[in-house]
């Protein structure tokens, strides 16, 4: 699930953003760019009253740059249906998922910076709970060239999981334990490009477009692609779509503000998805630095 309002509105073109605190899970790579200290904290409102919170800071000096992220999802209390209460046992089961991030980025050059994230993943339905693993690698190349960029990622490469719990559960008829069946985790290998192709003579405006490729180990390959149109360093537009993402046939669109708190920016973003027959997917997003940049 996407975490960062300006990538949910590029229609998850995430790979190639500029840094900012988000990069933690976007591109740890990326996450070099930022200086100083920074802090973002976002929400997704997802379908069926879904919540996805994610909390992300980040402090870059000569060293290279340390981020730290937090990352929840609650699904809210659901109903126990059983074969003859269809309507409710009048329990109800909760699903959530938590992970926890330490990330490490360096830009290496002026042209080119790595990073990994390494993350715990907590994962819990009803009475039965995984813990396991990941790892996210990333890497970035940056011309002079309209600020062309190349990036590449590895995302939530780790072990198989299982999940653990109580499987003596009267679900059968000769009331048989279940057999719970290890799952991979959902790897996927990222490619992007980005670039500049319109800047106006003053530099207060600028048109960003971004094609990414998205391989991952448990579904059909797809592409997303997404444009940003930037106004003084100020406000943000932004459009994006997914190729080959079944059942998501429309358009993603967002924008961002830049504010100011004292002397320090303040930015932000909001992203809008919608989704057939299920409604449409808020994210809200704020993000604090301590040093001015461009983004």
């Amino acid at each position: 699930m996407e975490v960062s309002p300006r990538a949910g509105a590029l229609g998850g073109a995430n790979v190639c953003l500029s840094g900012d605190p988000y990069a933690t899970y976007t591109n740890p790579a990326a996450l070099s760019e930022v200086k100083g200290f920074s802090l973002a904290a976002t929400n997704t409102f997802w379908v069926a009253d879904i919540n996805y919170a994610y909390l992300s800071s980040s402090y870059g000096g000569n060293f290279g740059t340390l981020g730290l992220s937090l990352g929840g999802l609650n699904s809210g209390p659901m109903p126990v249906r059983t074969t003859f209460q269809p309507e409710g046992t009048g329990e109800i089961f909760y699903a959530y998922y938590l992970t926890a991030g330490l990330t490490y980025s360096k830009q290496l050059t002026d042209q080119f910076s790595w990073g990994a994230t390494l993350r715990y993943v907590h994962e819990r339905l009803a009475d039965f709970q995984a813990n396991t693993a990941v790892v996210d690698l990333g890497f970035l190349y940056r011309t002079d060239f309209k600020d062309l960029r190349f990036a590449v990622m590895v995302q939530s490469f780790g072990p198989n999981s299982t999940l653990q719990g109580n499987t003596a559960l009267d679900t059968t008829f000769n009331n048989k334990p279940l057999s719970l069946e290890a799952y991979p985790a959902p790897t996927v290998f990222k490619l992007g490009i980005s670039m500049v192709p319109w800047r106006s003579a003053d530099g207060s405006q600028a048109l960003t477009t971004y094609l990414q490729l998205n391989h991952p180990n448990d579904n059909a390959e797809n592409i997303r692609i997404g444009v940003e149109y930037g106004y003084r360093d100020l406000l943000f537009l932004r459009a994006g779509y997914k190729l080959n993402v079944q059942d998501q046939p429309y358009p993603t669109a967002g924008l961002g503000l830049r504010m100011r708190m004292g002397r320090y920016p303040l930015i932000l973003d909001y992203a809008v998805d919608p989704m057939p027959f299920l409604g449409v997917v808020h994210r809200v997003g704020l993000t604090f630095r301590t040093q001015v940049e461009d983004r």
